[in-house]
């Protein structure tokens, strides 16, 4: 998964992020051109997310868990998504995008979806097993996509039969709150699938940026750059976390600081993308032992109430 801000953040940290149109306070619609049926395996918070956005597009949405009661936390939360917007003043009543909304515990509901976005763990093993076990029940022509923050989409493509049809799409974390889309493209994917994907983003209100393959694409290396920075600047005592933050809110505009990203991502989420951004380009990616030691503590930031801050 990736870095992202109380209010916009991406998933990691990578960047500053505006407020997605599909979040805001209104009663506008996003434009068309979503696939009429959208597949989302996993039904955790950016599964979930990524769910709510097409089915505010008008999508027919069906998010795939692996038991049934991971389905029924995946359908409450996405619904309770759906509220919040239509108490903020989305035009179509809740009954309505409930009903487009469906859950299921077997990859074979997503026959006939146009497009599949896997979003499991960041783990390059389970997202290859579960990528291959979704394109077999799908149509030559369908759209499969990983949210993947910082594994090789090329990678991953050598364990499909058709990877021409398949390619990153990377949302940040809350995707709700987020207006940024990193679309990722592989050696082999088609550039009509290309331009679908920037019109699907678009579709969902969301502003794409288009990226090859690379590590970490753009967002996840820039962010966990300098996130790392910031903790190795707390090891080494050269200032507080909140002075840090400070520093880059207020001179250089960035909404949320490095640290304070870091505990709403999760420090466990940051230290397993810079382990592979290690692995793949050497030691400027190195973590620092003070990430390694909180993270074994079970400081992991806001979802566990301490990181940086205190967050109870």
């Amino acid at each position: 998964m990736t870095d992202v801000t109380d209010a916009a953040a991406p998933d990691g940290g990578h960047g500053t992020a505006r407020t997605s149109p599909a979040a805001d306070d209104t009663d506008a619609q996003v434009g068309a051109g979503a696939p009429e049926r959208v597949g989302v395996l996993g039904g955790g918070r950016m599964g979930a997310g990524i769910a709510h956005a097409f089915v505010l597009a008008g999508s027919q949405v069906v998010v795939v868990e692996r038991d049934e009661a991971a389905a029924d936390a995946a359908r409450e939360r996405v619904a309770a998504s759906l509220a919040t917007s239509v108490e903020r003043g989305w035009a179509e009543p809740l009954d309505e995008l409930e009903g487009r909304l469906s859950v299921a515990v077997d990859v074979a509901a997503f026959a006939g979806c146009g497009l599949v976005v896997e979003a499991v763990p960041e783990d390059e093993g389970l997202k290859a097993d579960a990528l291959a076990r979704v394109e077999a029940v799908l149509d030559d022509r369908a759209a499969l996509a990983s949210n993947t923050s910082s594994i090789s989409i090329d990678r991953l493509a050598r364990g499909l039969a058709r990877p021409e049809r398949f390619l990153g799409l990377h949302f940040f974390n809350p995707v709700p709150a987020s207006a940024l889309v990193e679309i990722v493209l592989g050696d082999a994917t088609e550039p009509r699938l290309a331009n679908d994907a920037r019109a699907w983003v678009e579709a969902i209100g969301k502003a794409p940026v288009m990226v090859h393959d690379a590590p970490g694409f753009a967002s996840s290396r820039l962010g966990v750059a300098l996130g790392l920075e910031a903790i190795r600047m707390v090891e080494e005592g050269v200032a507080s976390p909140g002075d840090i933050d400070t520093a880059m809110e207020l001179g250089y505009k960035h909404p949320v600081g490095p640290l304070r990203t870091t505990d709403i991502v999760g420090l466990d989420v940051r230290l397993g993308i810079a382990e592979q951004l290690h692995r793949e380009l050497g030691p400027r990616f190195e973590p620092p032992a003070l990430l390694r030691q909180m993270v074994a503590e079970g400081r992991l930031g806001k979802k566990s109430g301490r990181g940086f801050y205190d967050w109870d």
